[in-house]
């Protein structure tokens, strides 16, 4: 069994990988240029592309805000530590890339439930010498179950910065996925961060390109009206420039293009 730097076993994957249905984590692998994707992913996203060719632009944002926000998070507002939830397959400048880049210290916790992410779990389990990571087999519908195996990566004592990067689309009801949010944001101490981004019901292309997207047998993606993304941050201290499109978060180069997609950082009081 693979372990990670912090000497914490990575737990075996439950689920058998099958390759004849399209996944969401493959699809956006696809989108996003990589290679761990099967003919049905491809399918599926060359569909979904075909009705809203901005998908791959936006999922390109949504891995730039990434970026963005976690060296925000770990060179500015001095977060050490990392719980991402719904990790997605590994490509350039993963959350303990960017995080150790700005201190070498942080430790990183991924979760997923993909078979396909935990047979890239070595890949994910590189850390500076000086810091950690870990990977999780968990639902994010379990968050009892995420923050419990964290505590062994994580001191739940000290600041964390909790990353939920297109991942509560999976959960349609608006009430539910607040609730699940909610429950893990209960867990962190105060100085804490929340950064989320998700697909926004914002187009009716990118609405019809989510329907039929769902009709391909791949595990749903509900698109939030941005009210209900919003939500998520109520009685937190969102970070300038707020909750804002994908592209819109401190972009580097000043472009401020506007793609179907919110997103977020924001500090537990």
């Amino acid at each position: 069994m693979p372990q990670s730097r912090a000497g914490h076993p990575v737990e075996a994957p439950a689920p058998k990988l099958d390759t004849s249905v399209p996944h969401s984590a493959r699809v956006w692998n696809y989108w996003l240029g990589g290679k761990d994707n099967f003919a049905p992913d491809r399918a599926v996203g060359d569909q979904v592309s075909a009705v809203f060719p901005e998908i791959v632009e936006a999922a390109r944002y949504a891995r730039a805000f990434l970026g963005r926000a976690v060296t925000y998070l770990a060179a500015e507002a001095g977060i050490r530590q990392f719980l991402d939830i719904g990790t997605g397959l590994p490509t350039a400048d993963n959350t303990h890339e960017v995080a150790q880049r700005a201190a070498p210290q942080a430790r990183i916790v991924y979760v997923d439930n993909d078979p396909l992410v935990l047979t890239h779990a070595r890949a994910l389990l590189t850390s500076a010498p000086e810091g950690a990571t870990q990977y999780i087999e968990a639902n994010v519908r379990d968050p009892e179950k995420i923050v419990r195996e964290a505590r062994k990566t994580l001191d739940f004592d000290q600041p964390i910065a909790l990353m939920m990067l297109g991942v509560m689309g999976h959960v349609e009801d608006p009430a539910e996925a607040r609730s699940i949010v909610g429950a893990l944001v209960s867990t962190l101490a105060p100085g804490s961060y929340l950064t989320m981004s998700d697909g926004t019901a914002t187009s009716e292309r990118v609405i019809e390109s989510h329907r039929q997207y769902n009709e391909s047998g791949a595990v749903p993606y509900h698109l939030r009206e941005v009210a209900d993304f919003k939500a998520f941050f109520d009685g937190l201290e969102v970070v300038d420039p707020g909750v804002v499109p994908l592209g819109q978060w401190r972009p580097k180069d000043g472009n401020t293009a506007i793609v179907d997609g919110y997103c977020g950082v924001a500090r537990k009081p």
